[in-house]
């Protein structure tokens, strides 16, 4: 017989974590599904040892240390975990019923909290950048990598923090960018300017050197121009982005804005009981960090109890507030 949960959340990111938290110091019955096969997800799995600059509280953190703390925080309560598990659908009735590849779950009210769904790092589209195994995506542990030859490849956060990171450790770092300016965050950029990193702006990849199934030089021409250089390394990082997939949910019957589901100011979506938060849902002025969802997290868990209890006050006893 399936088991009925006060708050269901889809996602076990940083926000969905944190979400089944405070849910948690709300005396609820959580449960939370991931299509992923651990939590945590993109800092945990995709750069656990990027550095993160704007978690309250934090001067700097590691993906990896993220996750970290927030198991260690939920660890102490009893929370329902199901991983691998892909939400197909969600049915609205005296309870909420949630469709998935592996069955049924029911739930007093869900909290949706996917973030921008299933991904995948955008891929070096380059003639054999795929048949070459030091051409790498994302990065569990750096030490491997100390005093070597690293070519990083991007404008934006992660690029920028990667060739920070892999300039402490390696032979030579050089970041590639097909502009002359970053999309990072403006101290991150300060910093690279003040570092040893060899930047070069800009410039588009245009072929691979290699023998076997390793790669050793990068050829890169300057946009506009018909300058072209030449970088030999040992490992070569991409990070170009993510494509990222919501799968069904346009059929679940969520008002939507593109790909993300459309809250109100309690973060209620469009059906009654299921609730949004972190980078899957819209509002005007949003603003996408993991910051951002983690303030979100209280308002959704508060106003789901309010549905579930209609006669307690949205506003928890326990809370502090200034």
């Amino acid at each position: 017989m399936t088991q009925l949960y006060d708050i269901t959340i889809i996602g076990g990111g940083p926000v969905g974590l944190f979400t089944a938290f405070y849910s948690h110091l709300r005396h609820a019955k959580v449960k939370i599904i991931d299509s992923l096969p651990q939590l945590g997800g993109q800092p945990a799995i995709l750069y656990p040892e990027k550095t993160i600059l704007d978690i309250p509280a934090y001067r700097q953190l590691t993906g990896q240390e993220l996750t970290d703390n927030l198991l260690s925080q939920l660890e102490p309560f009893d929370t329902s975990i199901c991983l691998n598990e892909t939400v197909t659908g969600i049915k609205t009735g005296e309870v909420i019923e949630i469709t998935t590849n592996k069955g049924r779950h029911a739930s007093k009210t869900v909290i949706i909290a996917m973030g921008g769904g299933a991904f995948r790092p955008r891929p070096l589209e380059i003639e054999g950048a795929d048949q070459f195994a030091n051409i790498h995506y994302h990065v569990s542990n750096l030490q491997p990598y100390a005093g070597q030859k690293i070519a990083v490849l991007g404008g934006g956060d992660s690029a920028v923090d990667w060739a920070l990171a892999f300039e402490k450790i390696a032979k030579k770092t050089s970041l590639i960018h097909r502009r002359e300016a970053f999309r990072a965050l403006e101290h991150s950029v300060a910093d690279l300017k003040a570092s040893n990193v060899d930047v070069l702006t800009p410039y588009i990849p245009s072929q691979l050197k290699g023998h076997g199934d390793l790669a050793t030089e990068l050829v890169v021409q300057k946009v506009k121009a018909d300058e072209e250089l030449t970088i030999p390394f040992d490992h070569l990082f991409v990070n170009y982005g993510f494509k990222s997939s919501v799968g069904t949910l346009k059929e679940w019957g969520l008002d939507l804005k593109r790909h993300r589901i459309i809250v109100n100011q309690k973060q209620e979506t469009s059906i009654p009981g299921v609730y949004a938060v972190g980078d899957c849902c819209f509002y005007d002025g949003k603003v996408d960090l993991i910051a951002t969802g983690f303030g979100e997290a209280p308002t959704a868990v508060n106003n789901a109890m309010h549905f579930i209890n209609p006669t307690e006050r949205v506003q928890p006893k326990h809370s502090t507030s200034l």
